[in-house]
């Protein structure tokens, strides 16, 4: 884990309340694997080097992509304008500096013999999933992406991705791609795939786990899990979850988990 202020390069509204955000601190990226986070303070610095502490807690942001930068590598975090803390990091402009550390917790892991990947996106769980895509296409993977939101200001914009990747939209209201949840998409895609990744609430992975029980195939699915932290590196044990192997903490021995070690 490395810490550093990172210089916002790049802040961009991509569709509905979700932004794109772009740093310059190459050394929070190296080493880094789709799934992994960064923690950010959402306050500025002080003078000095004094910190505020409101909002108190920082935020456990995915890594989104990474690309060459002026001055270097850069990397981003997608994510909803939906509360103080993604307000002030919506709000951030070329210069800013933002309080991170970094890369934290276990991503995903792709089998070497894995060919075919399915990718389920439940809202702004698409976020480390565009990375994960890009990866897999540039190591000559079939990638198949299912985007599930309530409506269309949910979906990403299927431009923003590799032309290789086979999108599947779904919303709840009908208003772009098939009405229905991405749940009934991943049960139609399953028996396609050799692994499967995804993200998203817990109540998708819910019924995600009940399809995988249901059928008659069985494939290997890795899920990231959303908690609220505090630290992100397993010091305050508030991101603690029941598992098959017992309690587990996201930030450290997760975000990664298989799907049936947990639901």
């Amino acid at each position: 884990m490395k810490a550093a202020l990172a210089q916002v390069t790049e802040n961009t509204h991509l569709y509905g309340n979700t932004y794109v955000t772009w740093f310059a601190a190459p050394k929070l990226a190296q080493g880094a694997v789709p799934g992994q986070f960064i923690m950010l303070r959402t306050v500025a610095p002080e003078p000095g080097g004094a910190v505020p502490h409101d909002p108190l807690l920082p935020r456990p942001m995915s890594l989104h992509r990474l690309r060459e930068g002026k001055n270097g590598g850069e990397w981003s975090i997608l994510y909803d304008d939906v509360g103080r803390g993604t307000e002030w990091l919506a709000s951030r402009r070329p210069g800013d500096l933002v309080s991170c550390w970094g890369p934290l917790g276990r991503g995903y892991s792709v089998r070497a013999t894995s060919q075919q990947l399915l990718l389920i996106a439940g809202g702004i769980g698409v976020a480390p999933l565009i990375w994960l895509a890009e990866q897999a296409i540039e190591n000559g993977k079939s990638v198949t992406l299912i985007l599930g939101g309530r409506s269309a200001r949910q979906i990403y914009p299927a431009s923003e991705l590799p032309p290789e990747v086979e999108v599947v939209v779904t919303t709840e209201d009908g208003s772009l791609g098939q009405r229905g949840l991405a749940t009934e998409a991943f049960s139609q895609h399953l028996e396609w795939c050799d692994q499967a990744f995804a993200c998203g609430p817990n109540a998708m992975f819910e019924t995600m786990a009940a399809s995988l029980r249901a059928s008659r195939v069985r494939r290997p699915v890795q899920v990231l899990m959303e908690e609220g932290m505090g630290c992100g590196t397993g010091i305050c044990y508030g991101c603690a979850v029941e598992t098959r192997r017992g309690m587990r903490l996201v930030c450290k021995d997760g975000p990664m988990f298989e799907l049936r070690d947990v639901f």
